[in-house]
């Protein structure tokens, strides 16, 4: 047997699959073979590399399903921290018309390594501005370099200032050029294999900064290529009465006229879904990416993920942009999904198990990833090892109860089996070098 790129981990106290059949399990080894789990189960063996797991709980890679990679270089702005949605973002357009390749790489980067040492090994990113020559491949590159699953998909804004939408001018671009990017991205990026690296799906950043042909020529562009769709959708009550004033229908009525529901289709938020829509996306497989921090940040509201699942909606979980979390802690974000369902509906209206599983079975549906979200032999390498020895989790009863108490960063983690977190350090780049040079850039941005 060659055993050159095989890693066993052994003596875990507890395994939760998020499989099939929900398995959680004892005493557990996990033999890894290239970037596929090649077994579970006991008493493994192997003459490759050995890590030990005594102590610890392990659970697939968490999954993020909606980030602005970007933002993580314009966190706690004071201009926008106790605006709204509109408000905060027509503080923030003026500073990230200054950003530039640099920016956008290096501010990627940041936010990966938070997200990897939150437990995250697949994350998409939502990246609608392309000032000063900036290029979604800026991003492709710092997730590549990092070794982060990555799902990017190509946004866009077309309606400026002067035709009545929020962005600046300077910030949207001709509708025909924005597809014809959208063109060479896929086909230099994107890969459909299982096990894929980098897949690339198309964005168009929302309804009120697109036009409805763009929208729907987005939807039937993705479509041939073969790729997912992605925008945000009834994110609050601005979002609710722009739709009905301009478009003289609600968001889900709106984006089933376009093309814009079906199972290769995910909207982030999702706050503001009535009965008839929650139904609409039920029936249809689109899914919703539900950033709870964010929405609780810009006082969005509740999205009403309870009813969302009871009648099977797909649901996973996104940090959503640093600039409007101002975080990107994937572990906490489900935590707080938890909470703020049970604020809504009563101490038992979601458990931290239904959570947890909503963070990595949940995310990985949403995206299209049956090969990732779970443990199971033949599902890609994508491991998260919770120390359970340290002060967050003592005197813990229940160790899968993990958003209870914690830990709240990896000991581990393991992206299509290679080591990118080893005892809670990012071992793929040097993290300490690039957070100097994103403070750097974050204080010529505020001069």
């Amino acid at each position: 047997m060659n055993t050159a790129n095989e890693t066993l981990i052994r003596n875990a106290q507890l395994v939760l699959c998020m499989d099939d059949q929900s398995r959680e399990l004892l005493d557990c080894d996990i033999r890894i073979q290239g970037g596929v789990i090649a077994e579970v189960g006991q008493g493994l063996q192997s003459e490759g590399t050995v890590l030990d797991a005594k102590g610890c709980l392990i659970t697939p890679g968490l999954v993020n399903t909606h980030h602005h990679l970007y933002q993580s270089l314009t966190r706690a702005v004071p201009g926008g921290q106790d605006a709204l949605l509109f408000g905060w973002l027509q503080t923030l357009y003026p500073i990230w018309s200054r950003f530039g390749p640099e920016e956008m790489y290096v501010s990627a980067q940041v936010g990966l390594a938070e997200l990897m040492l939150s437990g995250c090994t697949l994350t998409s990113d939502h990246l609608y501005l392309y000032p000063n020559g900036s290029r979604l491949d800026d991003t492709i590159a710092a997730a590549a370099d990092i070794g982060m699953r990555f799902h990017p998909t190509r946004g866009s804004m077309s309606i400026g200032e002067s035709d009545g939408g929020l962005p600046p001018d300077a910030l949207v671009e001709q509708e025909r050029a924005i597809l014809e990017d959208c063109i060479r991205v896929i086909d230099a990026h994107h890969d459909s294999a299982e096990g894929s690296m980098c897949r690339v799906g198309v964005a168009p950043c929302s309804p009120f900064s697109v036009s409805r042909d763009l929208m729907r020529d987005a939807a039937v562009l993705a479509r041939d290529k073969g790729v997912m769709l992605h925008t945000h959708l009834a994110e609050n009550d601005e979002d609710i009465a722009y739709s009905l004033e301009k478009f003289g229908c609600r968001p889900g009525q709106y984006a089933e006229d376009l093309g814009w529901t079906g199972d290769d289709v995910w909207h982030a938020h999702c706050v503001k879904l009535d009965g008839q829509e929650i139904d609409l996306f039920a029936r249809s497989g689109t899914g919703v990416a539900h950033c709870p921090c964010s929405n609780c940040r810009l006082g969005s509201g509740i999205a009403p993920v309870r009813q969302m699942r009871d009648v099977g909606v797909k649901v996973g979980l996104g940090v959503d942009g640093s600039a409007s979390n101002d975080a990107g802690n994937l572990v906490l974000e489900a935590r707080q999904a938890m909470l703020l369902q049970r604020v809504s509906n009563g101490a038992d209206a979601m458990s931290a198990r239904e959570a947890l599983r909503i963070a990595t079975r949940g995310g990985a549906d949403v995206l299209g990833r049956d090969d990732c979200g779970q443990i199971a032999a033949g599902k890609r390498a994508d491991l998260a090892i919770w120390d359970m020895s340290g002060i967050e989790a003592a005197g813990n009863w229940d160790i899968a109860a993990l958003l209870m108490a914690g830990p709240t960063q990896v000991r581990d983690l393991f992206i299509e089996g290679r080591r990118v977190v080893a005892s809670g350090q990012v071992t793929s780049i040097d993290l300490p070098k690039t957070i100097a040079r994103q403070n750097q850039l974050a204080v010529l941005l505020s001069a």
